[in-house]
């Protein structure tokens, strides 16, 4: 289980400036292929500075979101093996451990993210349906180091960058201090990721049932 793996032993613990993970070697080579083959419409589009908004002046059937779910698993069976370990309830329970919060009647949302050329995002906080977001980097274009996620301070002072590499990515529990974006900065061709989120309302992929405990 290389996540799990990952997550007991490569984390860095920071709370500057506010308690996040960072989380190195928790994909294998498979996986990285399917995040870097996967589908995704190169389309102009509107940035906004919110993924939301990406989808301006987007054509109606345009895929520029692919969300894995069990109606296309079948065609990312790496990562399908990923979405296994994320659900298990030994990997589950060392995330409440790492981010002090209970994930009882949570769900999983899985995405591959493709951020193109004038893509940014404004300094935000998550919406409050996610318990625990995640970004697990590819950068099979050899983009700058400098294009990870930016985190800011509360006075939404810019605090640190996370580094642009593949098989290298963070890990948070939204909350009111958890302001992050990503800066203008260029893209030459393309910035993928994963996105990783434990979320409060329905998905296809529900987390097994646990009885509420108290998280330390």
């Amino acid at each position: 289980m290389p996540f799990l793996k990952a997550l007991q032993q490569t984390t860095e613990r920071s709370t500057d400036p506010f308690l996040h993970y960072v989380i190195r070697n928790s994909m294998n080579e498979e996986q990285i292929g399917e995040i870097n083959s996967a589908m995704i419409a190169d389309v102009p589009r509107v940035y906004d500075g919110t993924r939301a908004g990406d989808q301006q002046g987007v054509a109606r059937n345009a895929n520029t979101r692919c969300f894995v779910d069990t109606e296309n698993v079948d065609n990312f069976p790496a990562l399908g093996e990923l979405i296994d370990e994320l659900r298990s309830v030994e990997t589950i329970e060392l995330v409440e451990h790492m981010l002090e919060r209970s994930l009882v009647d949570c769900n999983l949302r899985f995405e591959v993210l493709c951020d193109r050329k004038g893509f940014w995002l404004e300094p935000h906080k998550d919406i409050k349906e996610k318990r625990m977001s995640m970004l697990l980097y590819s950068n099979p274009c050899g983009e700058s180091i400098n294009l990870g996620t930016d985190l800011y301070d509360k006075d939404l002072k810019l605090v640190k960058t996370m580094p642009f590499e593949t098989n290298v990515g963070y890990m948070f529990g939204p909350g009111d201090d958890t302001w992050h974006g990503l800066e203008k900065k260029e893209i030459k061709q393309e910035r993928r990721s994963l996105l990783i989120n434990y979320v409060t309302f329905d998905t296809c992929w529900k987390l097994p049932s646990r009885t509420r405990k108290k998280v330390a």
